[in-house]
């Protein structure tokens, strides 16, 4: 009997953001196998996303494919009103999603780049820790947050 067969995660609603490509895109797949109802997002690759739900379809799960921008807390916000909308109440919120550096020194950066990186890294997953806390808070359930981090906090480079 493999693993996926035990269905830990039957009933679940899960939110994986950046679920278009690399870590994102296979735990979304994962959760699928376990049973979650999954959500994928992207912000831009949405040929990436199509192929995610269609791995997702496959495996057996229920899902629907949200465009995101989490820089803009009305658009988390909205992320989380369809995701209850058409699944349910999400229980697993997956902040995997973000941008890398740009390369370039520091003294280089605009403040446009900073913000852009401050915005997607740190207060994206900010706004979507609020709205899940919100969302759980008094209907009796339980949830939970998995930040995914890079390996840039130990191999750190320009930018």
């Amino acid at each position: 009997m493999s693993i996926a067969t035990y269905q830990r995660l039957k009933g679940q609603v899960a939110i994986v953001t950046g679920s278009d490509s690399g870590i994102g895109q296979a735990t979304a797949i994962e959760f699928a196998k376990e049973g979650a109802h999954v959500v994928i997002t992207y912000f831009k690759d949405e040929q990436g996303a199509a192929k995610t739900r269609q791995a997702v379809e496959q495996a057996g799960g229920k899902t629907i494919v949200v465009q995101l921008d989490q820089r803009d807390p009305a658009n988390v916000k909205k992320l989380f009103d369809e995701t209850e909308s058409k699944l349910g109440t999400p229980t697993i919120l997956v902040n995997n999603a973000g941008i890398d550096s740009t390369g370039k020194p520091v003294k280089e950066l605009s403040d446009l780049e900073w913000d852009d990186r401050l915005k997607t890294n740190l207060y994206g997953p900010f706004y979507a820790c609020r709205q899940f806390i919100k969302r759980i808070e008094g209907k009796g359930k339980h949830g939970s947050i998995i930040n995914i981090t890079s390996v840039h906090q130990e191999i750190p480079r320009a930018g």
